[in-house]
C-alpha cells in the first residue's frame, strides 16, 4: 500500500512539472513570413531566435508584438530590418 501512495504522488508531482514548465512540448515555428509591415516590426516589445537542430525543425525569427496573443513566426533574414527599427526607437526614445 506504501509503494502504491509513493508512486502516486511520484507521478503526480512529474505530471505537475511538465505542465507548468511546458518542458512536454516545445513551441515552434512551423512556418515563417517572409513579409512583415514597418507597423509590425515598430511594435515588436522582444524577439527570439528558433534554431532547426533539436526539437524545432526551421529557423525562424519569433517576433512578440504589443497588443497581439499570439508570436508572429518571421524569415530570420528580416532580423537585420529588426534590429534597424529598434535602434532607432532607441535612439529617438520612442
Amino acid at each position: 500500500m506504501m509503494d502504491l501512495k509513493v508512486l502516486f504522488v511520484t507521478v503526480c508531482l512529474c505530471a505537475f512539472a511538465l505542465t507548468s514548465t511546458d518542458a512536454a512540448i516545445p513551441k515552434c515555428c512551423i512556418n515563417t513570413k517572409s513579409k512583415i509591415s514597418l507597423n509590425v516590426l515598430w511594435k515588436v516589445t522582444r524577439w527570439d531566435m528558433q534554431e532547426s537542430n533539436g526539437a524545432c525543425d526551421i529557423h525562424a525569427l519569433i517576433l512578440y508584438v504589443q497588443d497581439s496573443r499570439r508570436p508572429i513566426c518571421a524569415n530570420p533574414k528580416l532580423k537585420s530590418a529588426l534590429m534597424r527599427v529598434q535602434k532607432w526607437k532607441r535612439h529617438n526614445k520612442l
